[in-house]
């Protein structure tokens, strides 16, 4: 897989990039990169947004910036890009990422992360430059590089071999192997801590009766109230 993630500030991935899974991924030949806003900005100074028409308060990443960085990256006119690779514009009112689309988005073989700032991108990016607008969640960040960060680190895991072992990333919360539930509990040493005791299921060697017991627990968790 190739992961581009386009950013005011390329630099901040850093220590994303040092973590084992993400290691891994490399190693196995899928590439992250990070491409700088501002390196291809048609405006002076580095510049790359104005004020808002229509008035109001901060300041909106312009489309003709993200289309320049798009253009270098990639070539043509990248209007037709998201016919080619998914081009994901990370903002507050975008569909809501979960394991579904993390799934979705792993099997594909080209991503392109554009990461906003400030007040957002000009609409246009949504409308145009984007084949999806995806939110993290309900609420709103200084920037699309933690959501990025979430996005990358979601998709990543699910990529073979990335975790190192086949099996790591099955039983999962929200996974297949779970009916869509959020994981069981899990428990280990010491077996009492100040006077709370590991279940005695998970010391039985009963596989059978432990694996029912997990997804019991998990089934539970899943019908908690919001």
């Amino acid at each position: 897989m190739e992961i581009d993630v386009l950013t005011l500030f390329p630099d901040w991935f850093a220590w994303f990039m040092r973590q084992r899974h993400v290691q891994n991924a490399k190693q196995l030949g899928h590439r992250l990169s990070f491409v700088d806003l501002r390196a291809s900005t048609p405006l002076k100074a580095g510049q790359v947004d104005d004020t808002p028409y229509g008035g109001g308060a901060g300041m909106v990443i312009r489309a003709d910036v993200v289309e320049a960085a798009l253009t270098e990256r990639y070539g043509g006119d990248p209007l037709g890009l998201p016919a080619e690779r998914r081009v994901i514009a990370l903002a507050a009112g975008g569909r809501q990422f979960d394991e579904a689309l993390a799934e979705e988005l792993a099997a594909e073989p080209a991503l392109t992360l554009l990461c906003g700032r400030y007040e957002g991108f000009d609409e246009r990016v949504h409308e145009h430059l984007a084949s999806d607008v995806v939110s993290i969640g309900p609420y709103v960040l200084s920037g699309g590089e933690l959501a990025a960060m979430v996005v990358c680190d979601a998709v990543i895991r699910k990529l073979p071999g990335s975790l190192g072992h086949e099996d790591s990333a099955v039983e999962e919360s929200f996974s297949a192997a779970l009916e869509g539930a959020p994981e069981y509990p899990h428990y280990t040493r010491p077996f009492d801590w100040r006077g709370h005791e590991v279940p005695e299921v998970l010391l039985s060697g009963d596989h059978g009766r432990i694996r029912e017991w997990r997804r019991e627990q998990s089934r539970r968790r899943g019908a908690r109230p919001d």
